[in-house]
């Protein structure tokens, strides 16, 4: 377990105690193994992953700042920019495409007022053209945040998915 850093730190202690979570599942000298759930944890906290984040990330498992920046730039589910509240990846690969991925993002675009790799005015949304999310026979889907996973999506129930995570913007 490595002491939390003090002062200048981005990552509360909370976000530190759950990275040494990660950590300790591995061997000591492994510690830097845990740098994916490390920066999952970092923007869970922050919303996104600065270089600043990254550095700090890090220095707390002993790796240098590019071996940590190398992982958040090559996974999708890392957001390298500031990116709205709730981020929004809608799978466009061939079978979500075949099964109306391409209609779902239309729909999307529209009611939000921005395409993919945009966030809206007000700083809720964010909308991202991801990869396979591995739920093909569950198509057209999408992931809120990296962690909620939404199936069969049809125009009816984005706009059900939309007003209910405003509503959970404004109840934060």
């Amino acid at each position: 377990m490595s002491a939390v850093p003090r002062n200048t730190s981005l990552l509360t202690a909370e976000s530190y105690r759950r990275i040494d979570r990660e950590a300790a599942k591995f061997p000591a000298e492994h510690r830097a193994s845990a740098v994916m759930a490390s920066l999952a944890i970092a923007q869970r906290q922050l919303g996104w992953l600065s270089s600043e984040v990254i550095e700090e990330v890090g220095n707390y498992l002993g790796m240098p700042a590019i071996a940590v920046y190398e992982v958040a730039s090559f996974y999708g589910m890392y957001s390298l920019e500031p990116a709205g509240r709730f981020r929004i990846t809608i799978c466009t690969n061939l079978p979500c495409a075949l099964s109306g991925a391409n209609r779902a993002a239309a729909h999307l675009k529209e009611k939000l007022g921005i395409g993919f790799g945009e966030t809206t005015a007000d700083g809720c949304f964010s909308l991202k053209e991801g990869e396979c999310l591995g739920a093909c026979g569950d198509a057209p889907v999408l992931l809120v945040n990296n962690e909620r996973m939404e199936s069969f999506m049809s125009n009816e129930k984005l706009d059900a998915l939309l007003d209910e995570l405003k509503q959970a913007k404004q109840d934060r």
